[in-house]
């Protein structure tokens, strides 16, 4: 089976709130560095990449960010417009299929259809033979997919259409998806947590149901801002006796020492209750003691988010 990176797709997931974004684009800094042309694809507008990069909004656009990384942030009238023009191959009569008020409201009435023709643009950047004119070709796509329950739903999207279309180009192109996706040697899954109780338990729970459910393999689980473990036993229980007995300036030292010891023990704790509980490899990233992660503290984390020996 192919190493994560080596992959075509990768889709990283996880809860809201735990580094997704980041992750996606600490491994898509991790692929370029290693030569390979790739794009991380940002869905619901969330313009994450041109904010670390200090640039104007990427949006429906194959923009170049650094050597060999490229990002896009799919906007599903965007993507429908261009699905529509590709499939009439007429801009007149896309225009005027676009002006039907009928077909704007099935459109934005349809469940699922928004997100079938996001994952639709993900799957046509990631062919080796694009449709789009002037489209790049990539070794590697990045999905900075939408959080726990959104993202479960945004990959069965294509499973969905796929029963529910009797015959015609919508079943045919939903199934193509649905196989691109499921398919283990050229998708790849990340899930990314924290080592936290409530982000350890929907981890573990999202596992099993992107396996069992969607029908993809995990391939790995990213626990994100892991603390240093920087005291011994021995150097602990001194500090503690120092907090009693130093000065106000030391003893508010000892404290803030204490505190974040405690705090490495039980991420630890629950670092080891995430990796009992799920069966994909668990990899940690630090924590990075910044106020906020700029591009070069992602390319810190880009250095411990690639490969490793199968």
């Amino acid at each position: 089976m192919p190493e994560l990176l080596d992959k075509r797709l990768v889709i990283v997931t996880g809860k809201g709130g735990v580094g997704k974004s980041t992750v996606a684009l600490a491994l898509g800094l991790a692929a370029a560095a290693d030569g390979r042309r790739t794009i991380v694809c940002e869905v619901s507008s969330q313009e994450h990449i041109s904010t670390v990069f200090h640039r104007a909004e990427v949006g429906f656009h194959e923009v170049e960010m650094a050597d060999n990384l490229w990002a896009i942030s799919i906007d599903p009238d965007e993507a429908m417009r261009e699905y529509v023009l590709l499939q009439l191959r007429v801009r007149a009569m896309r225009d005027l299929l676009f002006r039907s008020r009928i077909f704007t409201y099935l459109a934005a009435a349809t469940p699922g259809l928004r997100e079938l023709v996001t994952i639709g643009k993900i799957w046509e950047v990631a062919q080796p033979d694009r449709r789009v004119k002037k489209g790049r070709k990539y070794d590697l796509v990045i999905v900075d997919a939408p959080a726990t329950g959104h993202g479960v739903a945004f990959l069965q999207t294509p499973h969905t259409f796929a029963n529910l279309a009797r015959v015609g180009p919508i079943k045919a192109q939903a199934q193509a998806l649905e196989s691109f996706i499921v398919n283990q040697r050229r998708t790849g899954v990340a899930i990314v947590s924290l080592p936290e109780e409530m982000p350890v338990n929907e981890t573990a729970s999202l596992e099993r149901t992107l396996t069992e459910e969607v029908g993809v393999a995990v391939d790995r689980v990213y626990v994100n801002g892991l603390y240093p473990e920087r005291f011994s036993k021995p150097e602990v229980e001194r500090l503690d006796a120092a907090c009693g007995n130093g000065n106000g300036a030391l003893r508010a030292a000892c404290r803030a020492a204490l505190s974040e010891s405690r705090r490495a023990a039980v991420q630890r704790e629950q670092l080891a209750r995430l990796a009992e509980s799920t069966t994909a490899p668990v990899r940690t990233l630090p924590f990075i003691f910044k106020p906020e992660l700029g591009v070069e503290e992602i390319r810190e984390l880009s250095q411990e988010v690639g490969w490793w020996p199968a």
